[in-house]
């Protein structure tokens, strides 16, 4: 199969940023490389009467930059907007915090500004007050099934995702599933140019994008421990059983797995504790973006969980309906469930990933009655729509690309 209707079409964050666009602020777009932010612009640019597409990475355009910091002025504009100038990459530019804040400071009354790039656009949000309301941050994700069957993020309470959803086709989960959400092996839909874009892919950003940002000596072991890696997703990561393996040291191996996630190879999910200090200092676990790097069909399908979950928590918290972030569950005697997503620090949710298995986990029956909160337990195995009762509670067992389908 081929999703080739699916190519361009990323509606969802379209409307995202035409919504923070009203607000006349300057907007930051991050995520991994080649999940399609170069594409999304572009939609983006076509779609209104003027605009500047600017590639940081293309040598003239830098010599552009050098000579003109405000050549975007030369563009031909219309009566009805402004332009839109659109810096792609622009993060790589030594100064670019300094030029981002002195264009939109200049310029934001006749203009309207995208930066487009890396997690080290994320940056912007640590820069202090100076850059206090100048701008809207969003991150774009591989496909996932909860943007294909969205247009727009919709707030939901914990209650409404208990609901039974409807039945969704199986096509595109399918798809995500086998060839990853990154829109080329996505689109294409075959093993084969799956494995030849990952190939590529996650050597470019270590040998490339990595080192070259960090300055990497030991790059075999840095690639090494990436290697490493796929075998320990879903499970407690220790870096000093991984600093054995690869002869570096404990403190290198942390910094690593820092860079890894700033690159948004990985992502970090910490056990939930209403003390964050203490999250913080346990031992957390990993996920992939490129969760077919996994062998495993159990782990794959809890690591595509963790991603949709992962996509719908950042963009709530982007698009401003609260706080959320992603956790997992353990107590003292090692009782676990895969996922709880918080609101604000509060527990709003617990997930459970099952592959086939619809018996309800004990744990995840024993969590959802210590925090009164809604539970799902979600299965691969197509049909399975079923509410079972937990004491006061009710607990959704049901097929996973329904419910995540559902997940906007």
């Amino acid at each position: 199969m081929k999703n080739n209707n699916k190519m361009i079409n990323r509606e969802y964050y379209e409307n995202i940023w035409a919504d923070f666009n009203s607000e006349k602020k300057l907007i930051l777009i991050a995520g991994p490389r080649q999940a399609g932010k170069t594409t999304l612009v572009k939609s983006i640019a076509s779609k209104v009467g003027s605009s500047y597409y600017f590639n940081y990475d293309i040598p003239k355009n830098k010599a552009i930059l050098a000579q003109n910091p405000t050549f975007f002025e030369e563009t031909d504009r219309n009566k009805e907007e402004n332009p839109i100038v659109i810096f792609d990459e622009i993060h790589k530019y030594k100064e670019w915090k300094n030029y981002l804040k002195g264009i939109y400071d200049g310029y934001s009354d006749s203009f309207s500004f995208i930066a487009a790039g890396s997690g080290r656009l994320e940056l912007f949000q640590h820069g202090g007050e100076s850059i206090a309301g100048r701008y809207r941050l969003f991150h774009l994700f591989p496909f996932t099934i909860g943007e294909l069957f969205s247009k727009e993020p919709i707030q939901k309470s914990a209650a409404d995702l208990i609901e039974i959803p409807e039945t969704r086709s199986r096509e595109l989960w399918e798809s995500l599933f086998n060839y990853s959400g990154f829109p080329e092996p996505f689109v294409k839909s075959s093993a084969i140019s799956y494995r030849r874009w990952s190939n590529v892919y996650h050597k470019q950003i270590i040998r490339e994008d990595i080192r070259d940002t960090f300055s990497v000596k030991n790059i075999d072991a840095m690639e090494t421990l990436y290697a490493l890696l796929p075998t320990k997703a879903g499970s407690l990561l220790s870096a000093s059983n991984l600093s054995g393996l690869i002869k570096v040291s404990h403190k290198t191996v942390s910094e690593w797995i820092k860079v890894f996630e700033k690159f948004f190879l990985i992502f970090i999910v910490r056990p939930y504790s209403k003390l964050i200090s203490r999250s913080i200092l346990k031992q957390p676990k990993i996920y992939f973006y490129d969760y077919c790097l996994l062998d495993d069909v159990a782990i794959k399908f809890e690591n595509i969980v963790a991603v949709e979950l992962k996509r719908a928590v950042t963009i709530w918290t982007d698009f401003g309906f609260g706080n959320f972030e992603l956790f997992f569950i353990r107590n003292k005697d090692q009782k676990e469930v895969d996922f709880i997503i918080t609101e604000n620090n509060k527990p709003y949710i617990l997930i459970e990933t099952k592959f086939t298995d619809t018996t309800i986990s004990k744990t995840l029956k024993e969590f959802q009655n210590l925090y009164d909160i809604p539970a799902v337990q979600l299965i691969n195995t197509p049909g399975i729509k079923r509410l079972i009762k937990n004491g006061d509670n009710q607990i959704l067992v049901v097929t996973a690309s329904d419910w995540l389908a559902n997940l906007h």
